[in-house]
């Protein structure tokens, strides 16, 4: 059983700890105010928007060594929502790993929106598939099984360096949706 922290209290940290609670592993979850209470989960989700992560790292950056830090960012220009905002050869995972050297950074959950996760479908026709880039192998292996547990698909989508496409992908689907050109509750599938 894996016990997880989820930094954020919006409706994707929310339904992240839905998924890890009806799988049976624990969470527990941190806001703001939160600042000086410990984190003690194996996994910690950072489900925040991207320009709060820096924060984070500097007033966390220790008590995250040693753990699985699953960033679910996506790295939007929120001034103009038309741009990401890290190197086209980057992502924010690759920064977030960078500034965590002793942390397994992961990937993952930015490819899905909050209601396809709370309701295990896309759309209601195709089941959600969580995608998972990282370097650890055991880290991947731990929560792909937290996200199965869960009612979830998870594919593993091959080394860290693949969050710039997960990020692109995020970034296109979450422009559809702004501009209602798709719903909140679908987006993306994976048919294996």
């Amino acid at each position: 059983m894996a016990h997880v922290s989820i930094i954020g209290t919006g409706t994707m940290g929310s339904a992240i700890a839905g998924i890890v609670t009806k799988g049976g592993n624990s969470v527990e979850v941190f806001n703001r105010s939160d600042a000086d209470k410990p984190l003690t989960g194996d996994v910690v989700v950072l489900a925040v928007p991207y320009p709060s992560v820096g924060e984070i790292i500097a007033e966390r950056g220790d008590q995250l060594a040693g753990k699985v830090v699953v960033d679910i960012t996506n790295p939007l220009n929120f001034e103009t929502f038309d741009s990401l905002v890290v190197p086209a050869d980057g992502s924010a995972a690759a920064e977030i790993a960078a500034a965590l050297p002793q942390s397994r950074v992961l990937k993952a959950f930015n490819t899905t929106f909050a209601a396809t996760l709370a309701s295990g479908s896309v759309d209601g026709a195709v089941p959600t598939t969580v995608l998972v880039a990282g370097d650890d192998a055991d880290a991947k292996t731990l929560l792909v099984g937290v996200i199965a547990a869960g009612g979830l698909q998870a594919i593993d989508a091959g080394a860290l360096s693949r969050a710039r496409e997960l990020e692109a992908l995020g970034f296109l689907q979450l422009t559809l949706a702004a501009s209602e050109k798709i719903g909140w509750t679908g987006g993306f599938a994976v048919v294996a």
